[in-house]
């Protein structure tokens, strides 16, 4: 690598991490390389792209305005690259995603079955966790991607719209509902629902449901942990508020002596709510071709298990994989 573009990705670095000691722990370096590389171009403009002290960096305007430029140039330096390096090689090497409960529930399986067979040199590595601890490793660079629910921004991440997924009210067989008949959650009486920690980006988005739409509660189970959340649901009175996407297998599912069914799932009617699923990448640089072609994968996935609840349901846009 050129010492301009080590500059500019040592540079990249310390503008998100907002830390020299951070950026040398990402890039490899040492804390005072780094801030001498920052020097030297400060030094070459004359003009400072950091304000220093009290233990931490923060960009000046000229850093904002050099930074967007930078990731845009990283980002085309790594495709010029990756356009003659497909001349010589298939589709091989390694890649780590990162997914949610209610992706690698329902649509990882398949995608991965399918993906593995087109493309069996690839090494695949799924790291499963919740959207805070995701968009961080997506950041860091140390996954290819990762698909969390919508929120605001984060800086180093590129967002794309992936998919939208309704919430359903999950129970237990034995609460005697109809299986699939839309419900009012405020007609339903006091609940005892179980809900994600406040880490979860879904939590905020429940609650305000619940309080903005009348729907009593009697109690409030917190549990971070999804395979646990279904056993505890399925075997009790208590419900669960949860992505259509997740429980599309459970909604399909007839009901039989054979294989009797565990969870009631009722879609949330009057007003209905739902969840957008987006797409993160690092914004420095674009997707491998290997990761490309498992997005792809995962995309017609979720858009056919999500078929389940409607057109809307499931929903993939094209730009997430360019």
């Amino acid at each position: 690598m050129s010492d301009t573009l080590r500059d500019v990705r040592l540079f990249v670095a310390a503008y998100e991490e907002r830390s020299f000691t951070a950026a040398a722990e990402r890039e490899n370096a040492t804390q005072s390389g780094v801030s001498q590389h920052i020097r030297k171009i400060e030094d070459r403009f004359g003009v400072k792209l950091f304000a220093r002290g009290g233990g931490s960096v923060q960009p000046t305007p000229a850093g904002e305005s050099y930074y967007r430029h930078c990731i845009e140039l990283l980002r085309l330096n790594e495709m010029a690259n990756r356009s003659v390096e497909r001349f010589g090689v298939g589709l091989d090497g390694e890649m780590v995603v990162g997914l949610m409960p209610t992706m690698t529930r329902s649509v990882l399986a398949p995608a991965l079955a399918r993906f593995v067979a087109l493309h069996p040199n690839v090494g695949v590595r799924i790291w499963e966790a919740y959207s805070a601890n995701l968009t961080q490793q997506v950041r860091a660079g140390e996954l290819a991607f990762a698909i969390v629910p919508a929120s605001t921004g984060t800086v180093g991440v590129k967002t794309t719209r992936f998919a939208y997924t309704p919430e359903v009210l999950v129970s237990g067989a034995a609460a005697g509902r109809e299986h699939m008949k839309p419900v009012k959650l405020a007609d339903l009486g006091p609940l005892k629902v179980v809900v994600p920690s406040g880490q979860n980006a879904r939590r905020a988005n429940i609650e305000t449901y619940l309080a903005s739409n009348g729907v009593a509660v009697e109690r409030r189970l917190e549990l971070d942990a999804m395979m646990g959340t279904l056993d505890f649901v399925a075997s009790t009175d208590w419900v669960a508020i949860l992505p259509g996407l997740m429980m599309a297998e459970e909604a399909a599912r007839p009901a039989g002596p054979q294989a009797p069914r565990r969870f009631t799932v009722n879609p949330i009617a009057d007003p209905p709510a739902g969840m957008d699923l987006v797409l993160i990448e690092p914004a420095r640089r674009p997707l491998e071709p290997a990761a490309a072609a498992f997005l792809e994968v995962l995309a017609q996935e979720t858009a056919r298990i999500g078929n389940v609840w409607g057109e809307r349901a499931g929903l993939y846009e094209e730009a997430g994989v360019s």
